[in-house]
């Protein structure tokens, strides 16, 4: 039952190649959604009590982490991909969320 831990592995595999490069939003959106799926596990097994338990079947588990987070960077690829389609999109994104700052004239 520990499949939130593939999703904060790759989270922070991910924020810390993000922190380095700083190339953009993209890397930023990655972090935030694998965070997001591996907190989203976590309160799932809590709220299950099961948070540190293994289950019957712990290949299963991982294999579960792994499917989950195969979804998160799919959900990302829709996303950068929607985002070169429709760059103007992108650029409210960035600006809504606090990524991008306006320009200054």
């Amino acid at each position: 039952m520990v499949c939130y831990t593939i999703p904060l592995a790759a989270a922070i595999i991910s924020s810390v190649v993000w922190g380095t490069r700083r190339k953009g939003p993209a890397g930023w959106w990655l972090s935030l959604m694998l965070y997001g799926g591996a907190i989203f596990g976590v309160i799932d097994h809590l709220w299950h009590g099961e948070l540190f338990l293994m289950g019957e079947a712990p290949f299963a588990d991982l294999l579960l982490g792994s499917t989950i987070t195969a979804m998160i960077f799919a959900g990302w690829g829709i996303t950068l991909g929607i985002v070169k389609i429709y760059p103007e999109l992108g650029r409210r994104m960035g600006y809504r969320m606090g990524i991008l700052q306006p320009e200054k004239r």
